[in-house]
C-alpha cells in the first residue's frame, strides 16, 4: 500500500499522544499533534470550545506538512479531540489519500485521572468539558483505550489494510 494517514481523537486524558507517538514510531511515520499547531496561533475560543475556524486553520497547517511525507510514500499519524465532525470531514478533504479514523474510548474518570497525572493537567472541568463535546458523535473505529499500549496499537494495526 502506499502512502496513507491515520486521524486518532477522543478526548482529553484518553491517551491519544502516547498511542499516536508510539504508532508513528512502530509505522515509521510522522506525527503531527494538533494541539501543537493550536499552540503555535492564537485560537478562538467559542461556548467555551476552541472554534470550528481554529480547528480548520489547524488543518490548513498540518495538511501542508502532511502533504511533504504523504508525497514521499510515507504515513503521517495526526492526533487530536477532533470534536467538531467538520473539521474531520474537512481534513479528508484536503488530503486526497487513503486514511483511517480510530476514536479512543475510555470512562471520563479514567481520563480526568489520566490528566491529573501530567506535568500541567487541564483540570477537571477542561477534562469534562472536552469529553462532553468529543462524544458527540461516532467517527471511524472505536478503540477501547483502557487496555495497555501495546494492545491498542495491535488492535489499530489490525484495523489497517497494509
Amino acid at each position: 500500500m502506499g502512502a496513507y494517514y491515520i486521524i486518532i481523537r477522543g478526548p482529553l486524558g484518553v491517551g491519544k499522544s502516547t498511542v499516536s507517538e508510539k504508532l508513528a514510531k512502530d509505522l515509521k511515520a510522522k506525527h503531527i499533534s494538533i494541539d501543537r499547531v493550536l499552540d503555535e496561533f492564537k485560537k478562538v475560543w467559542e461556548d467555551g470550545y476552541i472554534s470550528k475556524k481554529s480547528f480548520i486553520k489547524a488543518n490548513k497547517i498540518v495538511s501542508k506538512r502532511a502533504m511533504a511525507f504523504l508525497a514521499k510514500n510515507k504515513v503521517v499519524v495526526f492526533d487530536g479531540n477532533f470534536y467538531h465532525k467538520s473539521q474531520i470531514t474537512d481534513l479528508i478533504g484536503k488530503l486526497d489519500y487513503a486514511h483511517y479514523v480510530f476514536t479512543l474510548k475510555a470512562p471520563l474518570k479514567l481520563c480526568i485521572e489520566r490528566d491529573s497525572r501530567r506535568a500541567k493537567p487541564h483540570g477537571r472541568e477542561a477534562a469534562k468539558a472536552v469529553y462532553r463535546k468529543s462524544t458527540e458523535f461516532r467517527y471511524g473505529i472505536s478503540i477501547d483505550a483502557t487496555k495497555p499500549l501495546a494492545k491498542i496499537i495491535k488492535e489499530i494495526v489490525s484495523n489497517l489494510s497494509v
